[in-house]
């Protein structure tokens, strides 16, 4: 009887170490780009990226993607020359083994959405086969003969052992020093940490491997460690940096015969560089396991507010629910804290969505014949996965439109007093713990009203905000012709319709003739369960994040100043000005808005505050009922759908709540207003 093994189980852990691998390729030849530019060659790079390459077809010969294995084999004898050259790659090089990467990564897509896997693109692997060294030779190379530990060279892979075959290449050596940690170095600021970072200064360091010594007075732990390091800096130099004696280094490598082939292919081995370091322990999980587990914690949230309400009802009927409240309350403390550990996992380094960016403004630049700098600041913010799969799409086009619209050609910036080389920002920072802002910003010329004003034929309002409202009309393109960056007027529609539309935030612009542009957009670390107020209003309850209110304001009718009336205009939803610190604020009657039940002439009693950067806005209710977990639900029918409202609530007693957007809705009635004025 012969046994068959289902490769299909394998398949989310392929993908998973593919995508990771994938990742890694793709950063390791930006590395090379960047080397090449700079006049460098990059060997560590070169290596990294074979071993990422040799992963991935290692794994998809095991479960059977040919196409894959083809693509990423060829590609591994084009790094394979370039290896025994020092690592020498010309850009046409990068560029078509780019191209090899993102044939991976479209056959690695087609798997796992379960399409069929196309063969290799047609001339792509004549192409990689075609790829030589730049200015390398190869053939004749010297052996070199490593005067090295047999019990050290055992601990050693085999790219490591190539890696300190380099004797005389460059000026460079392969030396040995070892450091003896003793309570002596540790006043003098000496460990096995510091030491690695001065050598780490001026050295490559191959690897760090621990060694019994006997016990003695310099080492009365029992324990040294050999710095195997590849350098061109003096023996004095390095000696001083390790903090040991210029004679008590050691050279390893010396010249030898020739050999047809040096280079040694690299295998995938585990490399641990001292006991000090430990390799967190890392599980994989399939979103699908974390979209359930939050769905799970929804339903809990919702079972939970159905108890509160009938302990309180309980309660109203003269039964003592003390007990029973207090156990409420725990379980309410609990379901928070699981809520936060769940959003913990699903959380994601806004580092890690941005790693595609620079290969993105690397096609760009090649594209449009510009070339720009890309400046990343994240920090250590992080964002829910499903925001950041929804956001991403925004950010890339916004970094087109910036590219193509904002950045100049080299010669029109040189004749301004630029630099010919534009440069876009992106900044990431938490806005609160509950919202992300994250800002690109172009020092390009900026956008050009009278361009907007003459392409949407009406007049543009004063300030960025009705500038960048007729950015964000669907079709509007300021270009005559589309390109293949832009040109099509759907960029900054999508934007919009991403931001505020789908994920409830807020798009920010600030521009300049001359200078350049800043996009700011506002999104929520998180969209599935919100801390919420329910209010009511006009006899109906709603639900909005407290995230989007400033300030819960109590209503003094003797402070309401009324304007000149505009119900002609059909502005009647505004009640009047209320003043804040100093401010006058527009007053909007929530129940006119909605056209709900409301006494006539009777003023709201309470008005939540919301602000955006052309102003805030307060939005009159009848009154706030508490604050509570919500569990949003997003509306797909679009005959409901309208901007404000942000999704749909149980809040335990069966009955759908709306969920409020009031800022979405503050920015579609001044819209509004500035129609009826013009």
């Amino acid at each position: 009887m012969t046994n068959t093994i289902d490769l299909r189980e394998y398949l989310g852990a392929y993908l998973a170490e593919a995508e990771e691998q994938l990742g890694v390729a793709n950063a390791m030849l930006l590395e090379i780009d960047a080397s090449i530019k700079r006049g460098q060659t990059n060997p560590r790079a070169v290596r990294d990226l074979f071993r990422a390459l040799h992963t991935i077809k290692s794994l998809s010969s095991m479960v059977g993607v040919e196409p894959v294995v083809a693509i990423a084999h060829c590609m591994e004898s084009a790094l394979r020359l370039a290896d025994r050259s020092d690592g020498r790659l010309s850009a046409d090089a990068v560029d078509t083994l780019l191209k090899g990467v993102r044939a991976i990564e479209q056959r690695v897509r087609a798997l796992a959405e379960k399409k069929p896997i196309a063969p290799p693109p047609e001339g792509l692997l004549e192409a990689i086969d075609q790829l030589k060294p730049d200015g390398a030779k190869v053939e004749g190379a010297a052996r070199v003969i490593l005067n090295l530990d047999p019990a050290l060279a055992s601990k050693l892979a085999p790219f490591e052992l190539a890696a300190l075959a380099c004797n005389g290449k460059d000026g460079r050596r392969a030396i040995r020093g070892d450091f003896t940690p003793s309570p002596s170095r540790v006043e003098k600021g000496l460990s096995i940490n510091t030491v690695r970072e001065r050598v780490g200064a001026i050295a490559e360091i191959v690897k760090v491997i621990p060694v019994s010594v006997l016990p003695t007075a310099d080492a009365p732990g029992g324990l040294s460690f050999a710095l195997l390091v590849v350098t061109s800096a003096s023996d004095a130099d390095l000696a001083a940096a390790i903090g040991i004696e210029t004679d008590a280094l050691q050279l390893l490598g010396t010249a030898g015969g020739a050999i047809e082939d040096p280079w040694i292919p690299p295998e995938e081995v585990e490399v641990h560089d001292s006991p000090s370091q430990h390799r967190r322990s890392i599980v994989r999980v399939d979103v699908e396991r974390l979209d359930d587990a939050m769905e799970q914690l929804s339903a809990l949230i919702v079972t939970r507010s159905r108890l509160a309400r009938a302990v309180s009802a309980m309660a109203e009927a003269g039964v003592n629910t003390r007990e029973l409240g207090q156990i409420v309350k725990d379980n309410s403390r609990q379901l928070r804290d699981l809520r936060a550990a769940i959003l913990r996992v699903r959380m994601v380094p806004v580092a890690e969505v941005l790693d595609r960016v620079p290969l993105i403004m690397r096609g760009l630049s090649l594209e449009s014949g510009k070339q720009v700098r890309l400046l990343v600041e994240t920090g250590n913010v992080e964002l829910d996965k499903a925001v950041a799969e929804r956001v991403f799409p925004a950010i890339v086009h916004v970094i087109r439109n910036a590219v193509d619209h904002a950045i100049e050609a080299p010669n029109e910036r040189l004749s301004t007093g630029k630099p010919p080389d534009g440069t876009i920002r992106i900044v990431c920072s938490a806005h609160s713990n509950t919202r992300l802002e994250l800002s690109i910003t172009d020092d390009g010329a900026g956008v050009d009203r009278a361009a907007v004003a003459r392409r949407t034929g009406r007049e543009i309002g004063v300030g960025d905000g009705a500038l960048l409202d007729a950015l964000c009309l669907a079709g509007l393109s300021t270009r005559a012709q589309a390109t293949t960056t832009s040109g099509r007027g759907l960029g900054m529609d999508i934007v919009k319709r991403i931001v505020v539309n789908q994920l409830g935030g807020e798009l920010l612009m600030r521009t300049s003739r001359g200078v350049g542009t800043t996009f700011t957009l506002r999104v929520p670390l998180t969209i599935a369960i919100v801390d919420a107020f329910t209010f009511e209003c006009g006899g109906q309850r709603f639900v909005v994040p407290v995230s989007t209110v400033d300030e819960i304001l109590e209503i003094d009718r003797e402070k309401v100043r009324h304007g000149p009336s505009r119900a002609s205009k059909g502005q009647s939803r505004y009640a009047g000005l209320v003043e804040r610190r100093g401010e006058a604020i527009p007053l909007v009657d929530l129940r006119s808005v909605f056209h709900l039940s409301s006494s006539s002439g009777e003023l709201p009693r309470q008005a939540l505050l919301v602000r955006r950067e052309n102003g805030a806005m307060a939005f009159g209710i009848d009154r706030v009922q508490g604050q509570q977990e919500a569990v949003v639900r997003p509306l797909t029918d679009p005959l409901v759908q309208m901007p404000g409202i942000a999704g749909a609530t149980d809040l335990g007693d069966g009955r759908p709540t709306l969920v409020l957007d009031l800022v979405a809705l503050g920015a579609t009635l001044l819209g509004r207003d500035k129609e009826h004025a013009a």
